[in-house]
C-alpha cells in the first residue's frame, strides 16, 4: 500500500440486537480493494498497516464457520488470499462476499461467520490497542454481562487502514449521536 493512497469509502451495515446477538449501534465497515493485486505479501502488508494504526494482537487464519461475536473488542479482518461469503448479524442478518484486498471492521457485538470460502481463503485479524478478544456464541447466560462490556468499549483512536485520517472515527462517532 502506498503511504498516501486515496481513502476508500467503506460500505456500511448496521445490525440490531436480535435477541440472541447484541448487534451494535456502530455500523460494520467494509473497505473494498484497499490492498492492490500488485502487492506481493498482502498478509505482512496488512499486519504492518494495522500495527502502524494501533491495531495489534494479530493472527492469520480463516473465519469460524459458526456464528460468534466478541464483547471485549472490535475486530479488523484483512483478506489476503481467496474469498468467502460471511453471514453478518446472526441467522437473520446479511450475507456479504469478501475477497482478497478487502478489509472488514466488525464492531463488538456483531455476529459473524463464514458460510462458504475458497480453499485458499485467509485473513489477518487485529484488535485496537492490542485488546484481547473473547469468543461468544449467543448462548444463554452470556448477556447482560456481554452487553455491559460492549457498551464500555471506547471507539478506537485510529482507523485500522487509514489511521487518524480514516473514516471510522467520524462514522462511529456520528452513530453515537
Amino acid at each position: 500500500m502506498a503511504e498516501k493512497q486515496a481513502i476508500v469509502k467503506p460500505e456500511q451495515f448496521t445490525f440490531e440486537d436480535d435477541g440472541v446477538y447484541p448487534g451494535s449501534i456502530l455500523p460494520l465497515l467494509l473497505y473494498r480493494a484497499v490492498i492492490g493485486k500488485e502487492t506481493e505479501d498482502r498478509a505482512s502488508t496488512l499486519e504492518r498497516r494495522f500495527a502502524q494504526n494501533g491495531w495489534c494482537n494479530s493472527w492469520r487464519n480463516g473465519v469460524y464457520s459458526f456464528a460468534h461475536y466478541h464483547s471485549t473488542s472490535h475486530e479488523a479482518l484483512g483478506v489476503f488470499h481467496g474469498s468467502a461469503k460471511l453471514r453478518l448479524g446472526g441467522e437473520h442478518g446479511q450475507t456479504v462476499e469478501i475477497r482478497s484486498g478487502d478489509v472488514i471492521l466488525i464492531p463488538a457485538g456483531v455476529a459473524h461467520q463464514s458460510i462458504s470460502a475458497t480453499t485458499d481463503f485467509r485473513v489477518v485479524g487485529a484488535y485496537p490497542d492490542g485488546r484481547h478478544w473473547d469468543l461468544l456464541r449467543g448462548l444463554p447466560g452470556e448477556r447482560p454481562k456481554s452487553d455491559s462490556t460492549i457498551a464500555s468499549l471506547p471507539i478506537p483512536d485510529y482507523d485500522p487502514i487509514y489511521g487518524a485520517e480514516g473514516p471510522m472515527r467520524q462514522i462511529w462517532n456520528a452513530a453515537l449521536r
